[in-house]
């Protein structure tokens, strides 16, 4: 029973070999890039997006909306320095 195990194998790996080279010279030499122009229709369209967006601000974006962000970061940095304090001591859990 073994050895008509052994033989059944063989036989189906031998054919699943000349399967699999019969597909293989089906295969073309190369193969097209895909989606090639679309990748260089998408570069050329977000390249005009930048560029124009360069050129004309939104009015949309606040003025200095990055500095008055940083503004109130540093307003709740100084208040956690200040509250802080007694718990770097290690007198115990911190108060709030």
């Amino acid at each position: 029973m073994g050895l008509f195990l052994i033989v059944l194998m063989c036989v189906a790996t031998v054919l699943l070999i000349r399967n699999m080279n019969k597909r293989i010279r089906r295969l073309p030499d190369s193969f097209p890039v895909a989606g090639e122009r679309e990748r260089v229709a998408e570069i050329a369209r977000l390249d005009a997006d930048l560029e124009r967006s360069a050129a004309a601000p939104d009015e949309d974006v606040e003025a200095n909306r990055s500095a008055s962000a940083a503004a109130a970061e540093e307003a709740e940095v100084e208040g956690v320095r200040d509250g802080g304090s007694d718990s770097a001591a290690g007198d115990g859990p911190a108060k709030a």
